[in-house]
């Protein structure tokens, strides 16, 4: 790892891993840039078929011969692990390396208004509202987000202005190594516990972030933050709070919700009205994500009026409420809750979606959580009647045998409730076919590969 102050002479850049959602984002940035730039990856994606269409190299398959001694920096992520060839390689011959997170603070440094939004959930989706703002504005961003956002076809957009929109995620302090000037602070939860020691740690962690933006930059933050004054004590930059009631800075009243659970409401700021918001993405932390994106908009001279005419084009962030369609006439919906905060949200906006009988297909993503969230998952799982929980997915971790996705029936069995564990994705669907009726609502729910469910039933 190498500590860097910019990314002036460094003309040849390798990314290991290029073919993730972030890192390929930031591969086109520095190609759009001028740089020559060539990458690797375990397989092809439509993502790394992509950048070879735009003329980067990619590789697949790691290997010390990728690593050539004119390359002047490498970019790996933190699924890489240390003994990787070309990493290896790099030691050899001397070449810089910094992390995902070290190069996308670097790119900061090049723009005037770095907007970085963070917190445990919505992260994705409230960069994807700031982004329809900002472009509804005219104010031409770069953005690197999360997912598919539809209205830049893809998850990064290459402007040519002095704004520049990403996500700032925590896990392993990975925002700390950012730059921004405006930040956003949707929510503070226990989460990563394979990082984080506790909620204090991870606390600890934000507060170090909103303490890295300047003076005279700006945070908006959750206003219902347990102990706020404390965490806002030593935070340098003008502050705004966001929430439900008047007693914060900005605060929504009026709110009604259509017959797909999605909001419609008027804007408050300091008590004076500034607008109204019509969302066509559902869900009560929706407003709250929006109220976050209002008050950024209104630091950067946006009006509230011009922000809703660019999320009248905003129906939401890929798995996220996504209806991917029907079936035998039963609605099928992808999305990507795997925490229990997230699971409510989303079972309350199911609450509010017509159907008949609801059936939840879940699949816990990493060992780490499930087991730190066992009791919580049983809880708000149990809430639903029709439950089918699949394997863990394990994403970057490795099975320690000492939790299950059947440890997760079990607890909703002592709850007094009834949830099925099925382990294959067919029998799974061949399941839901045969117990579903029209007008019942399906949810494929988790941040691996569940969506393949929901996939299955709609023959695609």
């Amino acid at each position: 790892m190498t500590n860097l102050n910019s990314l002036t002479h460094k003309k040849k850049i390798h990314f290991i891993g290029i073919g993730g959602i972030s890192m390929s984002g930031l591969a086109e940035i520095v190609h759009n840039r001028g740089s020559i730039v060539t990458g690797s990856d375990a397989k092809s994606s439509h993502t790394t078929c992509h950048l070879e269409e735009i003329g980067i190299k990619v590789y697949y398959g790691h290997s010390a011969a990728h690593i050539t001694d004119d390359i002047d920096l490498v970019v790996y992520t933190a699924a890489i692990a240390q003994d990787n060839p070309e990493l290896l390689a790099c030691q050899k011959l001397n070449v810089d390396t910094v992390t995902r997170s070290q190069f996308l603070g670097l790119i900061m440094k090049d723009y005037k208004f770095p907007i970085c939004v963070s917190g445990t959930h919505g992260k994705t989706t409230t960069t994807s509202m700031l982004s329809h703002g900002l472009l509804s504005a005219g104010f031409d961003p770069t953005i690197t987000v999360g997912g598919i956002l539809k209205a830049i076809n893809g998850n990064i957009r290459i402007g040519k202005s002095e704004y520049f929109v990403t996500e700032a995620c925590e896990y392993c302090n990975s925002f700390l190594d950012f730059f921004p000037k405006v930040g956003i602070i949707l929510n503070i939860e226990a989460d990563h516990l394979d990082y984080f020691k506790d909620i204090d740690h991870i606390r600890r962690s934000f507060q170090k972030f909103a303490c890295s933006i300047p003076e005279d930059g700006f945070l908006a933050v959750n206003g219902e933050i347990d102990a706020l004054d404390e965490f806002l004590m030593p935070i340098p930059c003008k502050t705004e709070t966001f929430g439900l009631t008047p007693d914060f800075n900005w605060y929504a009243d009026h709110i009604v919700f259509d017959d797909k659970a999605c909001a419609s409401f008027d804007v408050y700021y300091n008590g004076s009205l500034k607008g109204h918001i019509t969302l066509n993405a559902p869900g009560t932390h929706n407003i709250l994500n929006c109220l976050s994106v209002c008050a950024v908009c209104h630091y950067l001279g946006i009006s509230i009026d011009r922000l809703n005419e660019g999320l009248t084009r905003f129906t939401g962030a890929d798995q996220r409420f996504e209806v991917k369609g029907k079936v035998h006439d039963i609605t099928i919906v992808d999305d990507y809750a795997h925490h229990p905060t997230e699971i409510a949200a989303t079972l309350q906006v199911a609450k509010a979606y017509p159907h008949n009988k609801l059936y939840i297909v879940f699949q816990p993503h990493t060992y780490t959580r499930t087991k730190a969230f066992l009791n919580e998952f049983a809880s708000v799982l149990s809430l639903v009647e029709n439950v089918i929980i699949t394997d863990i997915y394990a994403a970057r971790e490795k099975n320690p045998g000492d939790i299950s996705a059947e440890d997760i029936v079990k607890t909703i069995h002592n709850l007094g409730k009834t949830a099925l564990y099925i382990s294959d994705f067919d029998e799974i669907a061949n399941y839901l076919l045969e117990h579903a009726v029209p007008h019942d609502l399906i949810i494929t729910m988790g941040a691996g590969n569940i969506n393949q469910v929901a996939d299955i039933l709609l023959g695609k």
